[in-house]
C-alpha cells in the first residue's frame, strides 16, 4: 500500500458538492418573471386560457375559411407572445418548437407554430404549474408573460404593416388591385451550433472528426433553410397567383451560388386584391412585414445651369487603368463635352422596362439632367478644372434606372435591379467597385426592420467588396402624412434645425443600410439677401433640406457630410412664424 503523505507540491484540483458559483447570465429577469415564478399556478392558468382561446378561434377560422372555399394554407399558425425582455427568444425555439418569425420592441416576439393544437406548449405549461423541473420548458414559461388570442390580430399588424397599409386595412375589401411588398421568414426550427473547440489531450484525430462532422451538420442546415426558402415562395405564388388571381413582380433573395448571407428570409413584390393579402396576412404565419412601395422620386426643386457659352477645355480621357464609377441615376449626357471623355460608353446601359430601350441612356431630367450632374461631380468636385491639358481621373459608367420623370417604375424592384446592376458592371471588364446610388425612397426610412432595399446593398458589399455611395435624401417643401415636408413643419411650429430631429426627417430609404457609405448636405454659408435669407446661420450647418438621424439600432447616419448649398426663405415669413412659435411657448409655460 502507498504511503500516506501529503504532496504539497503537486497543485490539484479540489472537488466539491453544491451548486455553480458562476457570473454573468445576462440580465435580471422583469419583475412579472419573478412573480410568475412566484405563483405559478396563476400564471399557468391564465396563460392555458388564452393559449385554449388562440387554438379554438383559429379552428373556427380555418373551418369558415373551407367552407368559403378560400385558397388551402399549409399547417402552420401565427402567434404573438409578450416575454421578459431577458429571454433568449432561441429557447422558444429550442423548447416549443416555435420558428421565430421577428422579435419587436417592447417585449413581443412573433412567432410561428407548425402544431395547430399547441398541444407541446400547453404540455409545458402544465409541468410549469406542477413545478416539475425536469419537463422540458418549463422554467422558460415565467418569461412567457402573455399570448396574445385577439381574434383580429390588432397587435400583430400593428408590428407587421405599415403605417399607410394600417390606414387602409378596414377598407382593403373594396380594394381590387393593390401592390405591396411583404417579407417572409424561412429559418424554420433547426439552428448551427457553435463551432467545436478543442479538448484537453484529445487526439487530432479526434479533434478534426468533430471539426468534420459540425461542418457537415452545418451546410445540412444552410441546405433546410434553401430548401424552406424555395417552400415559401412555391406556397406565396400558390396563395397569392393561383388562390386570388394576384401576380408577383419580382423576388429578392440570395440563390446565387456565390450567395453568403443566410437565406433568412425573402421579400417579395405582389400585385393582389384587397380581400386576399387580408386572409394572406392574417393566416400566413411567417410573413413578418407589409408595405406599401417606395416612391422613388427625384426632388422637384432641379435648378437651371445656366445658358452662359461654355468656353472650357475638353478635358483628357482617365488613364486606361483609372478606378471606374457607376452611376446608377436617370441617365447622362453622354455627349457632354466636359465628361464625354470619361464615359465607357461600350457598358451603358438602360434598365428600365419596355418599351424603353436597353440603349436609350440619355438624362431627360428639367431642366439640366440628374445624373449628368452626378457624373460632372464625381470628376471634378466644387468647380470645373480649366487647364488645357486637365486629365479626368475616373471612368463613368451610366446605368439608367430612373425615367423622364425621375422616377422608378413600380415593375421595378430596387433590390433585385440593383444586384442585376452589381452583377453587370463588377463582373464587366473593369471589375468595378464603386457605384454611386443618388436615388431614394420619398419618405423616412423604417426601423423596425431592414427594407430589402437597403439589406441587398449590405449583402452586395461584403460579397463582391464593393462600396456604394448612397445620399441620405432629401425633404421636400410639402408632403402628405406620415410623410412632412419643409413647410408642413415650419406650419406645425417646428423651426430649423429642430424639425432635422423628427421620425419624418430621418434618412430615406436604403441610406440605413450599414455598409453603404450614405452622403448629407451642409450649407456653404449664412446668406441674405433682398428679402430672403438662408435657413443655416453659420458655414457647414446641415442643409435645411437634407435628411439624417439616428438609423436601425441608432446607428450614425450619414457617416460623412459634404457642401450642398441650402433652402432660402421671405424673412418676413420666417419672423411670423418664429413669433408665432414663441408665442405657443409662452402659452404652454
Amino acid at each position: 500500500m502507498a504511503d500516506k503523505r501529503s504532496f504539497d507540491y503537486l497543485k490539484l484540483l479540489r472537488r466539491e458538492n453544491g451548486p455553480a458559483n458562476l457570473s454573468g447570465g445576462g440580465p435580471p429577469a422583469s419583475e412579472r418573471t419573478v412573480l410568475n415564478r412566484t405563483d405559478r399556478s396563476a400564471h399557468s392558468t391564465s396563460l392555458r386560457a388564452t393559449t385554449e382561446s388562440f387554438v379554438e378561434s383559429h379552428r373556427k377560422t380555418a373551418e369558415l375559411r373551407k367552407a368559403e372555399n378560400l385558397p388551402e394554407l399549409s399547417a402552420g399558425i401565427p402567434l404573438l407572445l409578450e416575454v421578459d425582455p431577458a429571454l433568449d427568444i432561441d429557447k422558444l425555439r429550442h423548447h416549443f418548437n416555435f420558428e421565430i418569425v421577428s422579435e419587436e420592441e417592447g417585449g413581443f416576439v412573433i412567432v410561428a407554430s407548425n402544431e395547430i393544437d399547441l398541444t407541446e406548449f400547453l404540455d409545458a405549461i402544465d409541468g410549469f404549474s406542477e413545478g416539475i423541473k425536469p419537463r422540458m420548458g418549463t422554467a422558460t414559461l415565467a418569461s412567457v408573460h402573455r399570448l396574445d388570442d385577439d381574434l383580429n390580430q390588432t397587435q400583430r399588424l400593428k408590428l407587421i404593416l405599415s403605417e399607410y397599409i394600417q390606414s387602409i386595412w378596414a377598407t382593403l375589401d373594396s380594394v381590387q388591385n393593390l401592390t405591396v411588398d411583404i417579407g417572409v421568414t424561412c429559418l424554420g426550427t433547426r439552428d448551427i451550433s457553435n463551432q467545436p473547440e478543442p479538448r484537453k489531450r484529445e487526439s487530432d484525430e479526434d479533434w478534426a472528426q468533430r471539426v468534420s462532422d459540425w461542418a457537415n451538420e452545418r451546410i445540412g442546415v444552410y441546405d433546410a433553410w434553401y430548401d424552406l426558402q424555395e417552400t415559401r415562395i412555391n406556397e406565396v405564388q400558390r396563395i397569392i397567383v393561383d388562390g386570388y388571381g394576384g401576380q408577383i413582380d419580382d423576388v429578392s433573395h440570395d440563390d446565387g451560388k456565390e450567395a453568403v448571407s443566410l437565406p433568412d428570409s425573402f421579400t417579395m413584390r405582389i400585385v393582389v386584391s384587397g380581400k386576399g393579402l387580408k386572409d394572406f396576412v392574417l393566416n400566413f404565419p411567417f410573413v413578418f412585414e407589409v408595405t406599401e412601395p417606395d416612391t422613388i422620386l427625384l426632388r422637384e426643386d432641379q435648378i437651371d445651369s445656366g445658358d452662359g457659352v461654355d468656353d472650357n477645355p475638353t478635358p483628357q480621357p482617365p488613364e486606361p487603368d483609372a478606378p471606374t464609377v457607376c452611376v446608377i441615376d436617370s441617365g447622362i449626357q453622354e455627349e457632354h463635352r466636359l465628361i464625354e471623355s470619361a464615359i465607357d460608353k461600350a457598358t451603358s446601359y438602360c434598365f428600365l422596362p419596355p418599351p424603353e430601350l436597353s440603349t436609350n441612356v440619355s438624362d431627360y431630367i428639367p431642366p439640366s439632367g440628374h445624373g449628368t450632374r452626378v457624373a460632372g461631380a464625381v470628376l471634378y468636385g466644387e468647380s470645373v478644372q480649366r487647364d488645357l491639358d486637365h486629365q479626368l481621373p475616373f471612368w463613368i459608367q451610366n446605368a439608367r434606372v430612373l425615367d423622364a420623370a425621375g422616377s422608378l417604375p413600380a415593375k421595378l424592384f430596387p433590390a433585385a435591379l440593383l444586384r442585376q446592376i452589381v452583377d453587370r458592371y463588377h463582373h464587366g471588364p473593369r471589375h468595378t467597385k464603386i457605384f454611386n446610388h443618388s436615388i431614394n425612397a420619398d419618405c423616412h426610412c423604417r426601423l423596425r426592420h431592414m427594407s430589402a432595399w437597403a439589406a441587398q446593398i449590405d449583402a452586395l458589399s461584403e460579397q463582391f467588396d464593393i462600396l456604394v455611395i448612397q445620399s441620405s435624401g432629401n425633404i421636400r417643401k410639402t408632403a402628405a402624412a406620415p410623410r412632412a415636408g419643409i413647410l408642413d413643419h415650419l406650419g406645425a411650429g417646428r423651426v430649423y434645425p429642430d424639425y432635422l430631429r423628427e421620425p419624418s426627417s430621418r434618412v430615406a430609404n436604403p441610406a440605413q443600410s450599414l455598409q453603404a457609405l450614405s452622403v448629407g448636405s451642409v450649407a456653404y454659408q449664412f446668406y441674405q439677401s433682398t428679402g430672403w435669407q438662408s435657413f443655416a446661420s453659420n458655414e457647414a450647418e446641415p442643409s435645411s433640406f437634407s435628411r439624417s438621424g439616428l438609423g436601425l439600432w441608432n446607428v450614425i447616419k450619414p457617416e460623412v457630410v459634404e457642401f450642398g448649398g441650402d433652402l432660402l426663405v421671405a424673412i418676413e415669413e420666417l419672423e411670423i412664424e418664429l413669433n408665432s412659435v414663441a408665442q405657443a411657448e409662452v402659452e404652454v409655460d
